[in-house]
């Protein structure tokens, strides 16, 4: 097949050197991580950015947290579990098939760039064992580990990131790879977010503040997460108009539509009226918003005419959400600042 991608190889000497030779897919790569020569532009604030970012999951604290989580309403209780079942999940996958993405991703640089995002994954995932080890006991702890297991509900959530996932794995041809790429864009802009604005919530009524920071540096990470595939996705529509036929954008906006349709109906099986700050037609509005967001920022217009712009009840959701109030157009590579504690805003 034509379109059937070819391995890397991982010693390449006779790998392409000059740099308008090098391509996302279909080069033919050193696997030489020279800093003084990418091609693509935006990888260099990107690594900059990601590197500044790091941190520690037990440097926050969460001693109120184990105080506050007995405390909290039933519902409550039962949006914290399976939130954090769903959002341990999806960092565990992430973390296990960024490598087989960069096996077929010939432009070193942004190898790069996915090498320290799977770290990042494993970071988020220590960051939620380390809430659920402070916060209950180790029955209660597993428990919630596996809800993916016994819930329908999210069981059904993870198999639609996951059998695109396994379908690039079983094929290793274009297409496959950009339904990949798409629904990673879908999982870090879409999926993440009715989670992450159930925690904000939950600190802005006094609530589990400790697992709200905690939330926060993630956060800061997968906007920088969705920066990338964005960009990735942008330069394949440039090197590869062939998967950008009408054809295949009806099929991307269909999974996007899918992850939008799956993000709602999940906020309000989880969240729904009984949580005291958020109700369903919140969650509804925020998430056809970040719909609109992603669809737009691939240059593919708005998916939802009436939610083109932030709903402003969920305005508090960005504010939460800046881990140290530093603006940052991320979208656009143009930082404010690079440090540490560097914040990045989903703006766009």
């Amino acid at each position: 097949m034509e379109d059937k991608l070819k391995r890397n190889t991982l010693f390449n000497p006779s790998g392409d050197v000059d740099l308008r030779l090098r391509r996302m897919i279909g080069g033919n790569t050193t696997n030489l991580n020279d800093f003084n020569n990418m091609k693509y532009s935006w990888v260099s604030d990107w690594y900059r950015q990601a590197m500044n970012n790091f941190w520690i999951p037990e440097e926050i604290n969460l001693s109120q947290d184990f105080k506050d989580y007995p405390r909290l309403d039933k519902a409550e209780r039962t949006a914290y579990d399976k939130i954090l079942s769903f959002l341990v999940f999806l960092d565990s996958l992430q973390s296990n098939n960024l490598p087989t993405v960069s096996e077929y991703i010939t432009a070193n640089e942004v190898n790069l760039c996915l090498h320290i995002q799977a770290f990042q994954e494993c970071i988020h995932s220590q960051s939620y064992s380390y809430m659920l080890d402070t916060i209950c006991s180790p029955e209660e702890r597993n428990d919630i580990l596996y809800q993916w297991k016994t819930d329908e509900h999210l069981l059904n959530r993870n198999k639609f990131i996951g059998d695109c996932y396994n379908e690039f794995h079983e094929k290793r041809d274009k297409f496959s790879l950009m339904k990949t790429l798409i629904a990673n864009f879908i999982l870090e802009g879409i999926y993440f977010y009715s989670g992450f604005m159930f925690f904000y919530n939950l600190s802005r009524n006094g609530k589990m503040s400790g697992s709200a920071q905690e939330i926060r540096y993630i956060n800061r990470d997968e906007n920088t997460h969705l920066w990338l595939f964005r960009s990735i996705i942008l330069e394949l529509k440039k090197e590869e108009p062939d998967m950008f036929t009408e054809e295949k954008v009806k099929i991307y906006e269909d999974m996007m539509r899918e992850g939008v349709r799956q993000e709602i109906a999940w906020g309000q099986y989880v969240i729904g009226n009984e949580v005291q700050g958020l109700n369903s037609q919140m969650v509804s509005d925020y998430i056809r918003y970040l719909g609109n967001l992603r669809w737009s920022g691939l240059g593919f217009g708005f998916l939802y005419p009436d939610n083109q712009k932030e709903p402003e009840n969920m305005q508090w959701v960005g504010q939460y959400s800046n881990a140290n109030m530093v603006k940052t157009d991320f979208f656009e590579a143009r930082s404010t600042a690079y440090a540490k504690s560097t914040a990045l805003i989903d703006d766009l």
